[in-house]
């Protein structure tokens, strides 16, 4: 744990803060929830529950005290709908905006609703934290946003042209987010995501992301598909990385306000190196994965080629240093996995 890390949180355990979290039954909604439970915050949560689940609500439960649970507060609610945000930002200081519609290939599908959440209700919760005052906005940007522009790593400044209509969502995010900040003096902060992975990631339905939809695959003996020819490169970012920075942005300074912001780890993995660390990582579980080998179909649309990012950024001005590396991070989340997803 870096040194401004376990700073911050010294500090807000001393003085506890009232935070929101949008997204809050998702991913990395309730990761973060329980991360801030357990520094004893207050956290107000919105979710529709479009694509969070209450299962994941139930497990933070188990991971905190009785007490740390009381100062949780679900509000079942819809980014879209502007009296929703108005209602979760009352009081709050700190937003952590992660609710979304993901996935680039549901988006080339239903351009229409990605853009009602990931626009409309991205505007929506802006001016509902501008008007209510809070002191930071926090928001899940995209690496999807670097788009066609072939340098690597990927560097903060430089963008291409976006390659999905997830990816325009996210660029036209990044561009309100910084009139806002010049226009009302507004602090806020955008994580560019590169591939998150780890515990309460769901493995189901037809827009899942890779690490978990693998693993349930490989458990399950079912078939594992590869886009492309394998050579495919990523940043896979373990959560905690994520938690991090969410955090530090959160309380940042203010001249590491209104920036965009890379969080990863600044390595590249290819997806036949990745299928093969998550074998060799399931076979002390399960001896039969040893031989098992994926099945490779055509490259899918809107997917960049490589990506991989430049930290030095987030590291410099929110002293951020990644606490887990892939290798570290597929060990804490395999294990999640065989543990969960076994009995399914």
């Amino acid at each position: 744990m870096t040194h401004k890390y376990k700073k911050v949180q010294t500090e807000l355990q001393a003085q506890p803060k009232t935070w929101l979290i949008t997204g809050v039954a998702g991913f990395i909604g309730s990761n973060l929830l329980e991360t801030l439970l357990k520094l004893d915050q207050t956290v107000v949560g919105l979710d529709s529950f479009i694509t969070g689940h209450k299962h994941n609500l139930d497990e933070v439960q188990t991971e905190v005290s009785e007490q740390q649970w009381q100062r949780f507060k679900l509000m079942t609610g819809d980014i879209r709908n502007l009296e929703d945000c108005q209602r979760a930002t009352e009081g709050v200081d700190y937003v952590l905006h992660q609710a979304a519609l993901g996935s680039v290939p549901r988006s080339i599908v239903d351009p229409i609703h990605t853009n009602q959440a990931n626009i409309d209700g991205f505007l929506n919760m802006l001016v509902a934290a501008r008007d209510a005052k809070v002191s930071s906005f926090t928001y899940a940007a995209s690496s999807s946003t670097y788009g066609d522009h072939p340098a690597l790593p990927k560097v903060e400044e430089n963008i291409g042209k976006p390659l999905s209509p997830y990816a325009v969502t996210k660029v036209v995010n990044e561009l309100y987010a910084d009139v806002f900040a010049k226009t009302y003096d507004f602090n806020v902060i955008g994580l560019r995501y590169f591939n998150i992975f780890g515990k309460r990631q769901d493995p189901d339905g037809a827009y899942a992301a890779v690490i978990p939809k693998w693993v349930a695959a490989l458990l399950n003996n079912e078939a594992v598909y590869i886009n492309g020819d394998g050579e495919t490169s990523r940043d896979f970012c373990f959560i905690e990385n994520t938690i991090q920075a969410n955090i530090l942005s959160a309380v940042a300074e203010k001249e590491a306000k209104n920036e965009v912001y890379n969080v990863a780890v600044g390595g590249r993995t290819t997806l036949n190196d990745l299928y093969n660390a998550m074998r060799d990582g399931l076979v002390t579980y399960q001896a039969e994965i040893a031989d098992s080998k994926p099945s490779y179909r055509d490259f899918r649309a809107g997917d960049v080629r490589h990506s991989q990012a430049d930290i030095s950024k987030a590291q410099t001005k929110l002293g951020y240093a990644p606490s887990h590396n892939i290798s570290e991070g597929l060990e804490v989340a395999l294990d999640w996995y065989v543990k969960n997803l076994t009995e399914s």
